[in-house]
């Protein structure tokens, strides 16, 4: 039963390319009418074809962590293209639509994220080996997307761009007091102190974050300009300047979106600025992938334009800018990927092979889903004061198209 219903989901999926499937009992099967990109799946387990149909993200994902589907020569990236460009132009037939259905009924429940579990989410991700990330990310860590201003950028150089397109979207001055809501590493608020003169507190629920930050701000003698603190946004008290948050709004999730912009606009000052930098998606609300949310970021979520900029305007917050970065990030991960796959040996000895398949697939499939998918990143700038900024943006790119402030160089 299942194999055949299976069969009927392969055969509705592809209609461009051509998909080469081996199924558990030895028999394979194509899909697609060729004459485009190719690929080819080994399946190894009976219970398979049932879990395919039941959630396809799951079934292969876990399936390719646990060895029990195999691609040829390895080429994961070749079967999620060929696969998410399909299924993203035909959709779901009609008897998988319940079953998406279901999943759009539990997204709120999968993203309530109380101050208890969203310490034991970010743990999930962020507290995992600082060597892990040794591996993949520039030496800032930045652990977000960065910006190739012109297309020859190294992945340090784009990191560097980003962080001053965001610094002057935050206009910022000597001696101003800026709260980092989701500081990582502390890459984004050294910055601020180191080129802009900015006084800097920087909240995370990340252990490990929060020392290495500490830690870095006193390696870089900045110490009495950045102070980082093992926080929830919701508890911080005061008021900013400015508020950046870069890559944590993704970890929010729609049922406290009211409280986070609530606690937005209760630390800016008058005509303080506020910049959240967050994936996103180019289309309407929809859901997390199942597999992401067990295995990478439980209780994370994207959200469509149309759900942040709602919350921000029952805040009465004014938006006064919003940039929308298409390929960026795929650019970023295919670098992280290419940085990963050359350090694989090391990653191994630090885990071992079924996280290693595990990281590798969220890797390719995140960059896919930036490039074929419909997903982006937002980057919102709001204030309380319609006026806080000036009324063209000329002053972003004054000091040339890179992205580079003067007082970097």
């Amino acid at each position: 039963m299942w194999t055949g219903t299976l069969d009927r989901l392969l055969r509705h999926y592809f209609l461009h390319g051509r998909m080469r499937v081996t199924f558990p009992d030895g028999t394979t099967r194509s899909y697609g009418p060729g004459g485009g990109p190719e690929s080819a799946v080994s399946l190894h387990d009976p219970s398979l074809p049932r879990r395919i149909v039941l959630s396809p993200d799951m079934a292969i994902g876990e399936g390719y962590m646990d060895g029990t589907v195999t691609f040829a020569e390895d080429d994961v990236y070749g079967f999620l293209s060929l696969a998410m460009m399909n299924i993203a132009a035909q959709g779901q037939p009609w008897f998988r639509r319940p079953l998406e259905a279901l999943r759009w009924l539990r997204r709120r429940l999968d993203q309530f994220n109380p101050a208890g579990r969203a310490r034991a989410n970010v743990a999930h991700h962020y507290d995992l080996s600082g060597e892990l990330y040794d591996l993949f990310l520039d030496a800032d860590r930045n652990y977000s997307c960065a910006y190739f201003a012109r297309p020859d950028m190294t992945l340090e150089e784009a990191q560097v761009a980003k962080k001053h397109h965001i610094a002057k979207k935050l206009l910022i001055e000597p001696g101003m007091r800026v709260l980092d809501i989701g500081c990582g590493w502390g890459g984004m608020g050294l910055t601020l102190a180191r080129d802009f003169g900015a006084e800097v507190l920087g909240v995370t629920l990340s252990r490990e974050q929060h020392a290495m930050a500490n830690m870095r701000a006193e390696q870089a003698g900045l110490a009495d300009m950045v102070r980082f603190e093992l926080m929830d946004y919701r508890d911080v008290q005061g008021q900013f300047d400015r508020i950046v948050s870069v890559g944590m709004f993704e970890h929010v999730g729609v049922p406290h979106y009211d409280a986070y912009f609530t606690a937005v606009r209760r630390l800016l000052k008058p005509d303080g600025i506020a910049l959240i930098h967050t994936i996103g998606r180019a289309g309407p609300p929809g859901a997390t992938s199942p597999w992401i949310l067990k295995y990478i970021f439980p209780g994370g979520y994207c959200p469509a334009m149309s759900e942040a900029v709602a919350a921000v305007e029952r805040q009465r917050l004014v938006t006064t800018d919003v940039e929308v970065w298409r390929l960026h990030y795929a650019e970023t991960l295919k670098e992280w990927r290419r940085r990963f796959e050359a350090n694989i040996e090391r990653a191994r000895a630090l885990y071992d092979e079924r996280f290693c398949r595990m990281w590798r697939y969220y890797l390719i499939a995140s960059e896919l889903t930036f490039r074929l998918n419909n997903q982006v990143v937002f980057q919102f700038q709001i204030t309380p004061k319609q006026d806080a900024v000036p009324l063209t943006r000329d002053y972003l790119y004054r000091d040339g198209a890179d992205g580079f402030h003067e007082a970097a160089e």
